[in-house]
This record gives structure tokens, sequence and C-alpha cells, in this order.
């Protein structure tokens, strides 16, 4: 007769906490794979406008795609409504995180490296999410955020002093477009947490709103079906359009949700992404001055993202 014990049975609160954490491993990994759509955004999109397709046809692609993928959510609470959030509202989400600031971003990186993108746009952002916080919802102004805006402000101006003496002459206008991607991109944040829009709907808006765009093109920009073949294009279209803009986003708001505090030691990763990208991809080794602006700029994101994890009560 078999005298073996029977196999306890876990509690209800241990399989609560084995579930919890398998969801922060996948949203570890969650975060870690958007970092990599976002960093590498700039090497990919900077070989493609170097080799045929202009930034007319990475916007017409991306938002094509994106917004027509989007456009019944857009359309679910009525055409009136703007998706749901209002005109207005939904107008300078359009503005901040669009066609504008994608035609900034692209128009750079046919003038400056992809480095310079990958690093002057997060900084950027990340220095206005500061003291958008500060001012808008009473966050703290630490040590560490004081220090990390010191950084990321020091390490601007070596690429901006790199690229008024290097031997290409648009660097400077290219970095001066990025600056501008990270100041209408800082604020799309804000104006979501502010107005406490649901990602995937303010992306929706964004998308939709984007479309404007194609009919621009198509009377002034269109150059034919054949500007490159058609796999290139449809990579192009799912990257920018699927990745980017959908995937990317909606994986990087439910992991946020779930890390809660600790997000902010991802958003650094996307620089390094995307300048390390930029060597293999592109051929594109910085000068000594644009690596220590592009450390600089690292480090300082890193320092004000840093937050020391709130134990839980006993």
């Amino acid at each position: 007769m078999d005298q073996r014990a029977p196999a306890p049975h876990k509690t209800q609160a241990e399989l609560a906490d084995g579930r919890l954490r398998l969801k922060r491993r996948l949203a570890v990994a969650g975060m870690l794979f958007s970092v990599v759509i976002f960093g590498s955004n700039f090497a990919i999109s900077r070989h493609a406008v170097l080799h045929g397709l202009t930034p007319y046809d990475l916007l017409a692609v991306r938002f094509a795609m994106a917004g027509t993928l989007l456009l019944p959510l857009f359309l679910k609470p009525g055409l009136s409504s703007c998706g749901g959030v209002g005109w207005k509202r939904g107008f300078l989400l359009f503005a901040s995180s669009g066609f504008p600031m994608t035609y900034l971003m692209l128009t750079g990186l046919t003038m400056a490296p992809a480095a310079h993108g990958a690093t002057i746009g997060p900084g950027t952002v990340t220095v206005i999410g500061i003291v958008g916080s500060v001012m808008l919802f009473g966050a703290a102004l630490t040590r560490n955020l004081l220090i990390g805006i010191g950084g990321v402000v020091a390490g601007l101006a070596c690429l901006a002093i790199a690229g008024t003496t290097g031997a290409n002459a648009s660097t400077l206008r290219g970095d001066l477009m990025f600056l501008g991607v990270g100041l209408l991109w800082g604020f799309y944040p804000l104006m979501i947490q502010l107005w406490k829009v649901d990602g995937l709907r303010a992306t929706a808006v964004v998308s939709v709103l984007s479309l404007i765009w194609l009919p621009i093109y198509f009377l002034f920009f269109f150059r034919g079906f054949d500007i490159a073949p058609w796999w290139v294009l449809l990579f192009h279209a799912v990257y920018q359009g699927v990745l980017n803009v959908i995937v990317g986003l909606w994986i990087w708001g439910w992991s946020a949700h779930v890390l809660g505090q600790t997000v902010g030691r991802f958003p650094p990763l996307i620089p390094v992404t995307g300048t390390l990208l930029a060597i293999p991809v592109l051929g594109e080794i910085p000068t000594s001055l644009q690596l220590v602006g592009i450390v600089l700029i690292i480090g300082g994101l890193f320092v004000a993202s840093w937050r020391r994890p709130v134990r839980a009560a006993p």
C-alpha cells in the first residue's frame, strides 16, 4: 500500500504571489522589447532615408498603416468627440506626438547622426517631464533630478558644439530638429496624465489625425510605388506604423502600470540602444566630443530616473 504523503496544495496567497511575479517578469520583458523598438527606430529610419526613401515616404507608410488600423477605435465614441478626447485636446496630442513631431524626427535624420536623435530627443523629453511633473503635479525636485538635468543639459551643449565644428555643416540643423522633437514629445505624456486619457485611445487620435498627411503626400511628394522594392515598403509600414506607433506604446503603457516607480530605469536604455545600433547599421562612429555628450545625456537620464523602490509595510 502506498504510504506516501500527498503533495501539499498551494494556498491562494502563494498562487497570487506567483502570478504577480510572472506578471512583473513579463512587464520587464515588455519594457526591454519597447526599448529595442524605440531605440532602433532612429538607426532604421536613418538607414531608410539614406537609401532611397524620403521622410515624406516614411511618414506616409507610418500613418497610413497606424491610422487605418486604429480608425475603428477612433470612430467608436463618435466623430464629433475626436475619439473621445475632444478636438482641442486631440489637436494638441496630434501636434506633440503625431505628424509634426515625426516630420521633425525623420527630417533631422537626413542631416544628423542617428545617435544624436536617440540622445537629444529622449534627453529633452526627460527634462520637460521633470519640470512638468514639478509644476503640474507637485512632484518633489530632488537632488538626483537636479543632477540628472544638469548632465542632460551639459550633454546637449557638447553635441551642439560638436555639430558646429564638425565636417557636416547640416549636423547642427539636424540636432535642432531633434531638440524640437523632444520639446513636442515631452508634453505628450504630461497631457495624457493630466487629462487621464487611455494610452491606446490617445494613440488612435494621434494616428487618425495624422492621416491628413496622405492627401498632401499624394499631391506634392508621391513618386510612384516603385521607389523601393515592395517588401521594403511593407517592412517600414509594419515597423513604423504597427511596431512603433501601436505595439511599442501599448506594451510600454501596460508594463509601466505593472512596474510602477521602477519603470523610470528603462528610458535611459533608449539612447544606449540607438547609439550602439547606429555603429553596425550605419557605421556611425561618434567623435570624442560627441561621445562625451552622449555619455553625459545617458548618465543624466539614469541619475534623474533612478528611484529607490519603496518597501511594503510589514
